[in-house]
Formats: C-alpha cells, sequence, structure tokens
C-alpha cells in the first residue's frame, strides 16, 4: 500500500474520529465532566441505525437524523434528571457516575442484542472510486464529508444562535452568564444533549463502515479523550485537527509496526504534545476548566 493511499485513508478515518471527539470535548470543556457514558452513546446510536436497516430496509444514511434526535432526547434527560445532580461533586464524582452509566448501558445491549458483531452495510458499500492510482470506497468519502459537515455545523450552532452562545457564555464565566440571565441547568441539559446527539450520528456513521457489538464503545472512547487533548480542550475544530491528525497516525503506525501497536502510538504522540504544549495544538489557556 503506497503512502499516498494510507495517508488518504488516515484522513477519511481521522473525519468520523472529529465527530466522536467533538462532542466529547463540548461536553468536557463546557460542563467539566468527563464523560465515561459517550462510547456507550455511540453504540446506542450505531445500533438505531442497524435495527432500522435491518428490520424496515432504511437507508443507513437516512437513518441519521433519526438516531441524533433519539440520543439528544437521551442526552439530554440523562444530564436533567441523573448528571446534574452531581454536577457541582469532584469530577471523580461525575467520573463514576457516567461510568456506572456506562456499564449499565452496555450490559442491557450485551443482553439484549448479544454479543455478535453486526453491521448496517448497504448493497452499494462495496463501490469504490479510482482517483488516479487510489481506490477510495464511496460509502468512506460520503461518511467524510457527513463528518466535515456535523462538525461545522455544531460550529455554526455555538457561533450564530442564541443557545450555543448562551454555551459558550456557560463555558467562559459561569457566574457572568447566571448574571446575565442564563438558565445553567437547561443549558447544561441542552449541551449534554447536543454531545449525545454528535455520539449517536459517530455510531451511525460506524455502522455503516464497521462492524459494531455492545462493547464497541470503550476504544472509541479512549480515541475522543485523546484527540480532545491533542486538538485542545473545548475547541470545535480543534477536535477535527487532532481527530485527522490521529487517524493518519493511526493508519501509518498500523503498517509500520503493527495493528497491535496503533493505541500505543496514539498515547505516545498524546504524551509528545502533553510535554511540548499541554493545552494542545488549538487550545487556549483562557478556555481551561
Amino acid at each position: 500500500m503506497t503512502s499516498l493511499q494510507l495517508l488518504v485513508n488516515g484522513l477519511l478515518l481521522g473525519c468520523l474520529y472529529a465527530v466522536i471527539a467533538v462532542g466529547f470535548s463540548l461536553v468536557w470543556g463546557v460542563m467539566n465532566i468527563i464523560n465515561v457514558a459517550h462510547g456507550a452513546l455511540l453504540m446506542v446510536g450505531a445500533y438505531i441505525t442497524f435495527w432500522l436497516f435491518h428490520l424496515w430496509g432504511v437507508d443507513p444514511f437516512a437513518t441519521i437524523p433519526v438516531s441524533m434526535a433519539g440520543l439528544f432526547v437521551l442526552g439530554y434527560l440523562l444530564q436533567r434528571y441523573l448528571f446534574n445532580r452531581l454536577v457541582r461533586a469532584p469530577i471523580f464524582m461525575t467520573f463514576i457516575l457516567t461510568f456506572g452509566v456506562a456499564l449499565i448501558v452496555e450490559n442491557l445491549s450485551l443482553y439484549w442484542f448479544t454479543a455478535e458483531y453486526r453491521s448496517a452495510r448497504p448493497a452499494y458499500s462495496s463501490s469504490v472510486v479510482h482517483i488516479g492510482g487510489l481506490l477510495v470506497p464511496t460509502v468512506r468519502i460520503a461518511l467524510a464529508l457527513i463528518a466535515v459537515a456535523l462538525t461545522s455545523a455544531l460550529f455554526v450552532f455555538m457561533g450564530r444562535t442564541r443557545i450555543g452562545l448562551a454555551i459558550r457564555a456557560t463555558r467562559m464565566n459561569l457566574e457572568s452568564a447566571k448574571l446575565m440571565g442564563v438558565r445553567i441547568g437547561s443549558i447544561y441539559a441542552i449541551t449534554f444533549g447536543v454531545g449525545a446527539a454528535l455520539a449517536g450520528a459517530a455510531g451511525s456513521l460506524m455502522s455503516i463502515a464497521y462492524v459494531i457489538s455492545p462493547v464497541m464503545g470503550p476504544p472509541y472512547l479512549l480515541r475522543a479523550f485523546t484527540i480532545c487533548i491533542l486538538g485542545g480542550l473545548g475547541n470545535i475544530y480543534g477536535a477535527l485537527v487532532g481527530g485527522l491528525l490521529f487517524g493518519v497516525v493511526e493508519s501509518f503506525g498500523g503498517l509500520w509496526l503493527g495493528t497491535g501497536f496503533q493505541d500505543v502510538i496514539g498515547m505516545a504522540m498524546l504524551v509528545l504534545v502533553l510535554l511540548v504544549r499541554p493545552s494542545g495544538l488549538m487550545g487556549k489557556r483562557f478556555y481551561e476548566i
């Protein structure tokens, strides 16, 4: 496999990683919650797409809005009536709570869906585009474009809407946001809902190109955590850059050292960035929490 082919594969994979990471980064940056349940929410989104495709023949790409809507409602309710009770608690307590939710979701999924590997690959998933000497699957291109569109839509939402501006104000200065009339409880619930919706979209995308299972969440959670640190906490485009970089490094690392060392390479890159630039590649100290 040529270096150019690996680069293209890595960039396409990195776009998916960015969508996984951006919702995780949003919740962490605004609420100071390390949402360990993010991977489980991604898995739920993947199964929504799978079952709609398997039972009713709905095109997997058409299920993305459904999984986003369903996960937004689930995330909103979880934050409003569960996580909000500990939002002021030490970060370790929220870590344990979200970890417990992740275990519940994963074990219920194992009971209902079994541990069998599945996917929602449509008939056209095997088509490829020939670009020079490169072979690029059409579905992977579509997934990357959707991933970039979702990340860009979040950027517009955060910068052009009243709710998005309220989320940014809450992230920057909680007390000042309160004084300006921002309803912090509602903003937190919406923020968590948006993060969950992005996890659902990422899960739907993953189910189209890769196999899924009830225990698929933890590896992608680890990648989301790493990408957030690489790009800069709370920075949307930082998550996109971090995802692309991680995807490329993982792609080349899998060839040079074997697939078993992909995670090791990612962690080594994380340590290097923390040593050289602790705030991340595009992070700002002003947003650190």
